[in-house]
């Protein structure tokens, strides 16, 4: 039986929820990605260009810093990574998550969440961003039901 991580960033709570179910219905281990310094409302306000989201979103460079990291990262087979869309992309605490683990022999599956905007185009920034991993088909996951959680993991 393969060993399933569920990996998530959520700054408003709605990615957490979706990784919590994910979890629940995979048997995955819940894993939190979490920045060192959390962000603030303003900090998400997309509206202001000097905001700290879209400061970093605006640098590609941006690696955010995260606590709490995994120790046994060698012990899972398959690695869902969960997040917000922000401009139409992974935030770059994504990014630092990735960079900060050896992803070979691994099966990684984003998933996110959106007010608006599509994975499609977070998938294919993150197969460019990381080649060399294994990535498999994203999804949107907005008010997904457990019924559709469960189908879309037997795939």
């Amino acid at each position: 039986m393969k060993k399933v991580l569920v990996a998530y960033f959520s700054a408003s709570g709605v990615t957490r929820g979706v990784a919590e179910r994910l979890s629940t219905i995979t048997e995955g281990t819940l894993h939190e990605i979490k920045p060192a310094q959390p962000y603030t409302d303003a900090d998400l306000d997309w509206t202001d260009k000097s905001s700290r989201s879209s400061v970093e979103m605006k640098d590609k460079k941006s690696r955010p810093a995260i606590t709490d990291k995994l120790k046994d990262l060698a012990d899972y087979d398959i690695v869902y990574v969960g997040f917000p869309i922000w401009w139409y992309t992974a935030p770059t605490i994504i990014n630092t998550f990735m960079e900060a683990y050896d992803f070979s022999g691994k099966t990684v599956i984003p998933f996110a969440t959106s007010g608006g905007s599509s994975i499609k185009k977070a998938c294919a920034d993150l197969k460019a961003a990381y080649p060399a991993v294994n990535w498999k088909e994203g999804r949107l996951l907005n008010n997904a039901s457990d019924k559709e959680l469960k189908d879309w993991v037997k795939q």
